[in-house]
């Protein structure tokens, strides 16, 4: 069965069932508000991590290097806002996992390893020159 189908069914099964447990344990109440509450932070912390990787992203093309993890984690950022906005525990379970900095690092660090691998190296020769005037440009 295709994954993303399979995801499309899953994902509210859940959602709902642990809405239904957790609800009974904290109040139906208490469950909505909570899940407010975890958006609101999860979108304001998403914007935070998202200036501080364009930040970095800028460092690394100023370094003249290839900002790979800053790409690959500027969408993990983007893909857990989305995880936040919807509503349910487990989804902001993951939004929050793809939030913060030491959990991406350990999902998409070794991704970005293998791209900066590839990455050609600058070999310059650092050296002095003279610029020498040929008689011949003087008569000109």
């Amino acid at each position: 069965m295709n994954p993303v189908l399979l995801s499309i069914i899953l994902i509210p099964i859940l959602e709902i069932y642990l809405f239904i447990k957790i609800g009974s344990q904290i109040g139906a109440f208490n469950a909505i508000l909570l899940i407010f509450i975890t958006a609101f932070i999860g979108i304001y912390y998403a914007k935070y991590e998202g200036l501080n990787t364009i930040r970095s992203g800028f460092l690394q093309i100023v370094k003249n290097q290839t900002p790979a993890y800053e790409i690959i984690s500027g969408a993990a950022i983007a893909f857990a806002a989305i995880l936040l906005i919807l509503p349910g525990f487990a989804t902001d379970f993951l939004g929050f996992l793809l939030i913060f900095p030491l959990t991406r690092k350990l999902i998409f660090g070794n991704i970005s390893n293998k791209f900066k691998k590839n990455e050609p190296k600058n070999n310059f020769i650092d050296g002095e020159y003279e610029d020498i005037e040929d008689d011949n440009d003087r008569k000109i």
